[in-house]
């Protein structure tokens, strides 16, 4: 009776363990090679070189951005005279993200105009020939000479460059 169980749970975890492999897809691709994977094939293999899908697939229908081109557009409106208030959402929505979009733009120009400001401003006093002193990484001020002016210099120059468009 012992024997019994054991080969009784032996060949239900077998079984089990194999449940993953029946939900393969099995097709052909191009080359003639039979490919196997737990992903349908990709778009381009037709439903003849699909040899093998999951018990659970159907039919492969159109992706909704193809179906969406293919559609009338008469059946677009018809749905929209149907469904009022999803398409209020929908262009509820569609204001909001076209006004964070349009808030974000006047933010990154503000802070380019800053920083077009800035980088002039830095650039004429370099140009001044005004004494600039730093501190660097130990924290002791030491004064700009010509080959790190002329390094900064450079820098200020790009970001004129890329900033004040």
């Amino acid at each position: 009776m012992a024997r019994l169980s054991i080969v009784v749970l032996s060949a239900l975890l077998g079984a089990t363990i194999a449940m993953p492999a029946a939900a393969q897809w099995k097709w052909r691709d191009k080359g003639g090679q039979i490919q196997y994977s737990d992903l349908p094939p990709p778009a381009g293999v037709s439903e003849q070189d699909i040899l093998q899908r999951p018990s659970a697939a159907q039919r492969r229908t159109p992706t909704p951005s193809v179906a969406a081109a293919s559609a009338a557009p008469a059946a677009d409106a018809a749905s929209r005279r149907v469904e009022p208030e999803l398409e209020a959402k929908r262009r509820k929505v569609e204001e909001e993200l076209a006004a964070k979009n349009k808030a974000d733009q006047e933010k990154a120009a503000a802070q380019r105009a800053e920083s077009c400001a800035r980088a002039r401003g830095y650039a004429r006093t370099l140009d001044d020939g005004v004494r600039i002193v730093r501190t660097n990484e130990k924290g002791e001020r030491e004064i700009l000479d010509d080959k790190a002016r002329a390094e900064e210099t450079k820098k200020a120059r790009e970001i004129i460059a890329a900033d004040c468009k």
